[in-house]
């Protein structure tokens, strides 16, 4: 009798308290209401959590549990819904009892059409619901991801072919090493986004399957066609197993780890720069636009742009670390821990959206310092190694042929004498198998030629790498 009573003293208000709520005799805490609400930063889930309520109100029209007009009548609630969401400011504030974007989309559709809209969670949980909103985010998310990588290979690509004459000593352990073409190293670049683009694009496979269906955790028993679902919303396949479905977030990992490997590539690729944009390098000229100035000292021109970059980047390492620390001590099946997943995952998102257009715009416009470039060939002994391969080719050991151009840098560094500056007479006394042919090898132009092996940084051997690059690109 006494549960008549409540039935009838709440009629449709009923259907717009808690989702959950008649299982409890008293009201939430309030600060749990607080500590629990996640409206603030999943509202932006609303246009695939309504694309998905309306894959699954066909679905379950399909299935028997509503009519037509019924199905009609929903899709059209939620379009409203959807315009609502659309045109609403970010500080639209739901009630307590909308916890989520999910149950202030379900409780808005009531409001609109009356009881009908309490059907629209028949055979479906948040969970999998849930699931569903980020699979279908991540999916745009790695579409739009992927191009910006493309637009960055693109900047690479056209500096490779602009670059094609310059030269610029190339490193380990950040000592001059051996003489490189520019256009070598930009490619080398456009390999890692090459790789970072084609991580996302596989990871796809994976993320692109129907997770709806799969109920809380043990499927749904009403019937409901999940293949016609996930052609409704373009996947390919459905998940294979409920109970891995509403407790899976490597989706979300693997695209956090994808995320993490990029950053580090730009992470590397913006401290380069800003050791190149330095007075002791001065091998580029950074834009005025993409740097700011000091509050205190009038010369200063800072690459801030640069240095977020390279600091933005431990967001993203701290994103992949987040997630990996909450599911990694989770049982089957789901865990409220994984609302957790959703503020790492749109901050990386967020952070990818901003850097990789920012790098793609610093690549175009960056200007390269030929005069300084040039006098950093002429430093450091960097045809140290032509110089051994020369005596190698000449018959002598290389090991040999190493010591020997090792003395005679170690007294070109005491006496501060480049190799150029000694004669024939003096680097004989090192070696009989030095000859006049020697100095063909003291030229950084020589040292780049003879590279001409795939890979290597010979004019040939990077206008092939290019044109292979131009080629995939356009793909």
């Amino acid at each position: 009798m006494p549960r008549k009573k409540h039935e009838s003293q709440a009629g449709t208000n009923a259907t717009l308290s808690k989702a959950w709520g008649g299982r409890f005799v008293e009201p939430t805490d309030p600060d749990v209401e607080r500590f629990c609400h996640s409206f603030s930063f999943d509202r932006r889930l609303y246009p695939y959590d309504i694309q998905g309520s309306i894959a699954h109100v066909r679905a379950i029209c399909q299935a028997g549990l509503l009519t037509a007009f019924e199905r009609d009548q929903m899709i059209a609630g939620l379009k409203k819904v959807e315009a609502e969401l659309s045109a609403a400011s970010t500080c639209l504030t739901p009630l307590p009892s909308q916890e989520d974007v999910h149950m202030y989309i379900e409780h808005r559709l009531i409001e609109r059409i009356g009881p009908v809209g309490g059907k629209l969670h028949a055979g479906r949980s948040r969970n999998d619901q849930v699931s569903l909103d980020l699979r279908l985010y991540l999916r745009d998310q790695t579409h739009t991801i992927t191009k910006h990588i493309k637009s960055l290979q693109r900047a690479c690509l056209d500096q490779a072919k602009k670059q094609m004459k310059v030269l610029l000593p190339g490193y380990t352990h950040l000592q001059r090493a051996q003489p490189v073409l520019l256009s070598h190293y930009f490619l080398a670049y456009y390999e890692m986004l090459k790789r970072d683009r084609s991580r996302f694009s596989d990871s796809l496979q994976r993320l692109n399957q129907m997770p709806l269906g799969a109920g809380a955790l043990a499927g749904n028993g009403f019937g409901i066609n999940r293949q016609a679902v996930a052609k409704l919303l373009g996947f390919p396949s459905v998940t294979a197993n409920s109970l891995d479905t509403v407790s899976d977030r490597d989706f979300v990992v693997e695209f956090l780890s994808n995320a993490a490997m990029l950053m580090m590539h730009l992470s590397r690729w913006a401290e380069e720069w800003i050791l190149w944009n330095t007075a002791e390098f001065r091998f580029i000229e950074l834009p005025d636009r993409f740097c700011t100035g000091s509050s205190m000292m009038p010369q200063k021109k800072n690459p801030d742009v640069l240095e977020l970059i390279r600091g933005k980047t431990g967001r993203v390492y701290g994103a992949l670390t987040a997630l990996l620390t909450i599911m990694k001590g989770l049982p089957l099946s789901y865990n409220r821990d994984m609302q957790e997943d959703k503020e790492p995952l749109f901050d990386t998102v967020d952070t990818l959206g901003s850097v990789l257009p920012l790098m793609t715009k610093l690549v175009i416009h960056t200007r390269f310092q030929d005069a300084h470039l040039k006098d950093a060939l002429d430093e450091g002994f960097l045809l140290a190694t032509e110089v051994a391969d020369y005596l190698t080719r000449k018959g002598l050991p290389f090991r040999e042929a190493h010591r020997v151009v090792g003395e005679i840098v170690l007294t070109g560094v005491r006496t501060k004498r480049p190799l150029t500056d000694f004669t024939l007479q003096e680097l004989r006394g090192y070696s009989k198998h030095f000859d006049d042919d020697i100095f063909d090898c003291l030229t950084p132009t020589g040292a780049v030629e003879r590279k001409q092996g795939m890979g290597g940084t010979s004019t040939a051997s990077v206008q092939f790498a290019l044109r292979k690059a131009l080629a995939e690109i356009k793909q």
